[in-house]
């Protein structure tokens, strides 16, 4: 799966998850092997990411250029 996903459902925390944003995606194997996934979302105090469905996010392919740039912003 991609590094960086596009949030297509928000219904589970609006206030943490925007929809159509692109959010980078920690690797994490156990999240993963239930059906979750690491997510640096928009507030950003934990570093280590929150876990949400990964039934709310679409894996996106990014031109090196802006993975770049959003891993620099912390997206």
């Amino acid at each position: 799966m991609s590094e960086f996903v596009i949030c297509i459902n928000n219904d589970c925390n609006p206030a943490s998850l925007i929809v159509g944003k692109v959010y980078r995606r920690l690797l994490d194997p156990e999240a993963e092997s239930h059906n979750m996934l690491r997510i640096i979302d928009e507030d950003l105090s934990e570093l280590d990411g929150y876990l949400y469905a990964a039934s709310i996010f679409v894996p996106v392919e990014l031109p090196e250029e802006v993975k770049q740039v959003l891993m620099v912003v912390g997206s």
